[in-house]
């Protein structure tokens, strides 16, 4: 059994990988080698940020499971892996936490205007400006998956009514108030001060934030992308905000990464940007070993694994996640 790596693990989490699979090869390729190693891997846990050979890796018929070290699988979900026997796992929960963090930064600062007060600080200005709150505000969060479900969980403490969009609305958490089918999308974004988007990226989520929707927004509604950043169409986006229909926006993530330095985006005063910093944790590595290690025992058990995804939706089922 051959195990490949491509996430950056060090020699203590190569060890654990070790313990979980005795007699397996471990070829921690990383970013630099995958593209050559991928074709002769049982086993692939990662995320590949470079090329790689996903037809040759399909038709040599030797890699039997790809766990993805991201929650998002645009990275490996081609069509050929759609359509191949290849079963997907994902690391849907494993960021959750530092997720949450992040999208809780963004958001208030977007709602206490910091944008403003950031540029009076630079020019020595102590004055009051009108900012809003949190606590009392009505939130929906596109995509209930091990993102949006922490979301949810840590928003609700802020006294807000939560809605949400998913593809189970069947399955609603105490802390959710209403939890509305995804083609409900267009009936929940009128009703809500914030929109969070959480949702993976694939063949319908891309560009479904587009300038019908964000119209379709309350004025002076905030926007937060913590998913991907194609679900928004990025020049649609500008137009509104220059419109003045939106208090404000809060992106770590972005249609084109990195952002181009012409983008309108950088220089409109209600926007906040990071560079896809939402997943950092210091722990992060760790948490998707003890995941992936969890996967491995299951795996050679022959029981189903946690976290298994359709592979035509991008996400897995929420009776397959784990630890929501």
């Amino acid at each position: 059994m051959r195990i490949v790596l491509c996430y950056p693990v060090q020699t203590e989490h190569i060890t654990q990988i070790q313990a979980a699979w005795p007699d397996a090869e471990i070829v921690d390729a990383g970013q630099d080698r995958i593209a050559d190693e991928l074709p002769c891997a049982d086993i692939y846990c990662g995320h590949a940020k470079v090329p790689v050979p996903w037809e040759k890796v399909v038709s040599a018929g030797r890699l039997q499971w790809i766990q993805s070290s991201a929650a998002g699988l645009d990275h490996c979900l081609v069509p050929c892996v759609i359509d191949s026997e290849i079963p997907v796992t994902s690391a849907s929960g494993v960021l959750a936490r530092q997720v949450a963090d992040h999208t809780l930064a963004l958001l208030a600062g977007m709602l206490r205007d910091l944008p403003t007060f950031f540029r009076a600080q630079q020019q020595h200005e102590f004055i009051r400006r009108p900012t809003r709150d949190l606590h009392g505000a009505r939130i929906g969060i596109v995509g209930l998956g091990g993102n949006g479900h922490r979301l949810a969980r840590i928003l609700k403490a802020f006294e807000t009514t939560i809605l949400a969009t998913d593809w189970y609305p069947e399955s609603k958490p105490e802390y959710v108030d209403e939890l509305l089918p995804a083609d409900a999308l267009d009936d929940m974004l009128t009703r809500v001060d914030v929109l969070i988007l959480a949702a993976p990226l694939n063949e319908h989520t891309r560009g479904m934030i587009d300038k019908r929707r964000l119209e379709l927004l309350p004025p002076e509604a905030v926007l937060i992308n913590v998913a991907r950043g194609p679900l928004i169409v990025e020049s649609d986006l500008v137009e509104v905000l220059q419109s003045g229909h939106l208090w404000g926006v809060g992106l770590d993530v972005t249609e084109k990464e990195p952002l181009s330095a012409e983008s309108p985006l950088w220089d409109l005063p209600n926007v906040i940007i990071t560079p896809h910093v939402g997943g950092q944790r210091a722990s992060r590595v760790g948490d998707m070993t003890n995941l992936f290690c969890e996967n491995l025992r299951l795996f050679q058990q022959g029981q189903p694994l946690f976290n298994r995804v359709d592979k035509r939706l991008g996400f897995p089922e929420p009776d397959a996640m784990r630890g929501l």
